[in-house]
């Protein structure tokens, strides 16, 4: 038979039912001292075991923990602290990644307020206006607009902007702004060249090994190894042309990265080597400079005072309008485009105006689309007395038939031309159809299409198939290209 064993054993290993009242257990944890005492340590409750695990936790991470770290309350265990004390760890949080004091608090940019116009540009609007006039075809002043919309070399970007928020220019052609501090912090780099000339020339290459370089993520900009005895000046230099009002300077060399590629430090040795110095252009003598640093100085006291000025109307050119130092500009114009190229009523207007002012004739025809030509659009009553059965048989095919060509017609109305009589027929019908189209009394487009004017009497009601074939031909002629307006885009 075993020997009995005692209860005291069964209590250690927690094996009795919970309505088993326990004896006092005897304290095994004499020797520890008040600071740790077995009540801290484990506790008399059911979480005893939980403390003791994040006791030992934290034990381990005294001792692995980097040197100079703070330790943090255990993210588990967060929900327990008081929220006093949760709230003053998130505000330590907070302060240890506060940004530098000396760092320029920059307000959001201003939105552009004002309208934008495209406008077609003039030295190719001539071009154009001499290319329809030397024809007798009507154009789509849809496509047309679209055309000049099509390459940015093509139109201008004039900009109105409101009274209570004018636009900023520098000088009279210089960059243009919504917001003055952008320009006086960017004056010299967008302005150097009108009032400084820029010399680069070479030294002796560079001497030494050097196995990686420093690089400025901002700008890409290579700055020579650290151990160089030129990079602390450039970049000091940097700093203070490009970057000291948008962050401190200990912000900024967070932005430096070193690069071992050895393609990367021979280009750096190639730049290196170019020594550049600035000259002026506006005083007598000139004075030389020998680093961009100095060089704005004297830009800033001698010349920036009465640079920056408001203006209410700007026009740019399209390929300019596309590269504009300021971002919300350049948005702003982008989204413009974008709606006018899908609708370019503003553009039609503006090309409108211009083409009437060159002798052009602007008419509605097709669903109400506006057209150009250097003819004059007429009705032309053909039943009338006097008119040759040739004229009437061209009136007749080309008001049955809509988009018919000419070589449909002469097809329609002279057959295969088989017969003897046939030859003599085509002349006089294409003689009667240039005397038509040069009168206005029927319309060729561009497509090669004949129409006749829109008359303001009550027209026969048309089939369901000829108002279908109308449509089409609608779509048509609004999504063809301007075939004879190829040679119109050279650039002046």
């Amino acid at each position: 038979m075993s020997a009995p064993v005692e209860a005291t054993d069964l209590l250690d290993l927690k094996f009795l039912p919970a309505w088993v009242k326990e004896p006092g257990a005897t304290n095994h944890y004499d020797h520890y001292t008040k600071e740790e005492s077995p009540t801290e340590l484990r506790g008399g409750d059911r979480d005893g075991r939980h403390k003791d695990r994040a006791f030992r936790s934290r034990e381990r991470r005294k001792h692995t923990q980097r040197p100079g770290s703070e330790s943090k309350p255990d993210r588990r265990h967060r929900d327990r602290m008081p929220k006093k004390e949760v709230a003053r760890g998130r505000d330590t949080d907070r302060a240890n990644h506060r940004p530098s004091s000396d760092r320029v608090a920059q307000a959001p940019p201003k939105p552009f307020e004002g309208t934008i116009r495209f406008l077609p540009r003039q030295s190719l609007l001539e071009n154009v206006v001499a290319q329809i006039k030397s024809g007798s075809v009507a154009y789509s002043l849809f496509v047309l607009a679209r055309l000049f919309l099509e390459k940015p070399g093509r139109y201008e970007v004039r900009l109105t902007a409101k009274t209570e928020a004018p636009l900023y220019q520098l000088g009279e052609n210089g960059g243009i702004s919504v917001d003055r501090e952008f320009l006086e912090r960017n004056a010299f780099r967008f302005a150097q060249r009108d009032f400084y000339q820029v010399n680069v020339v070479e030294s002796d290459p560079i001497k030494g090994s050097f196995s990686n370089v420093a690089r400025c993520r901002l700008s890409g900009t290579l700055l020579g190894p650290t151990n160089h005895h030129a990079y602390q000046p450039q970049l000091r230099g940097l700093y203070e042309q490009r970057f000291s009002r948008r962050m401190s300077f200990a912000d900024y060399q967070r932005q430096i990265e070193i690069v071992s590629d050895p393609a990367v430090v021979e280009r750096w040795k190639e730049e290196a080597r170019k020594i550049t110095t600035y000259t002026t252009l506006r005083e007598q003598p000139p004075l030389t400079f020998s680093s961009a640093a100095e060089t704005e100085r004297h830009f800033r006291s001698h010349y920036f005072p009465a640079l920056v000025h408001s203006v209410k109307d700007v026009t740019v050119g399209g390929t300019s309008s596309r590269s504009l130092a300021d971002r919300v500009l350049n948005r702003a114009i982008e989204q413009a485009w974008v709606r006018e190229t899908r609708s370019p009523s503003n553009i039609m207007q503006e090309l409108a105006s211009r083409l009437r002012q060159n002798g052009l004739h602007i008419f509605r025809h097709r669903r109400g689309m506006l057209f150009v030509s250097p003819i004059r659009v007429r009705a032309f009553v053909h039943e009338q007395a006097g008119v040759s059965p040739l004229v009437n048989a061209i009136f007749e095919a080309v008001s049955a038939r809509a988009g018919i060509n000419r070589k449909q017609l002469f097809e329609t109305l002279t057959g295969n031309g088989a017969s003897e009589d046939a030859e003599p027929r085509r002349l006089a019908l294409a003689s009667d159809l240039r005397w038509l189209i040069s009168e206005g009394y029927v319309i060729e487009f561009n497509d090669g299409s004949l129409d006749l004017p829109r008359t303001k009497s009550k027209q026969p009601r048309q089939s369901a198939e000829a108002l279908a074939a109308s449509a089409r031909a609608v779509d048509t002629l609004a999504s063809t290209t301007l075939w004879p307006l190829q040679l119109i885009w050279r650039e002046p």
